[in-house]
């Protein structure tokens, strides 16, 4: 079960691999100055995964407007995910939870989805500046998509 609206965000440092480059993706470095949307999703180089990270990729400049920083979040290593951002065009930092400590600790690990192990669900949270969650989304089913309609419209209310 996802965390709830009003709960501080737990905080995590995850890895990053972008080109040649690896990063550490530390939530609270957004406090005070952004909002941060999260995106749960299962594994790299599936089908509806591929299709979500386009979409927002695709639509990235609204988020930017709405002064949110996207960052997706799956199981997957970060040299898999890297090349899956490459291949796919993905324009936002997508952060390695290969311990899955920190979908367990949003409430979000699935603990076993098609005989794969556990996973990431897909899920939507929206983070404020203070780092309370405003926006928590797990879908019904890996295979449906946030509502990123309601995730806009939350950012747009914090202003």
């Amino acid at each position: 079960m996802a965390l709830n609206v009003g709960t501080q965000a737990p905080d995590f440092t995850l890895k990053s691999k972008k080109g040649e480059e690896i990063t550490d993706i530390k939530l609270s470095d957004n406090f005070g100055k952004t909002n941060t949307v999260l995106l749960f999703f299962p594994l790299a180089f599936t089908g509806v995964c591929t299709q979500e990270m386009c979409e927002i990729t695709g639509g990235l400049t609204a988020f930017e407007q709405l002064q949110a920083k996207v960052i997706g979040i799956s199981v997957d290593s970060p040299f898999a995910q890297d090349a899956w951002a490459q291949k796919e065009r993905i324009g936002f930092s997508l952060a390695s939870d290969l311990n899955k400590a920190t979908a367990a600790a949003y409430g979000v690990l699935l603990p076993d989805l098609a005989g794969f192990g556990s996973v990431s669900a897909r899920a939507a949270f929206v983070i404020d500046k203070q780092g309370v969650i405003r926006y928590a989304e797990q879908t019904p089913t890996p295979h449906d998509l946030p509502n990123f309609e309601a995730v806009k419209q939350t950012l747009a209310a914090l202003g």
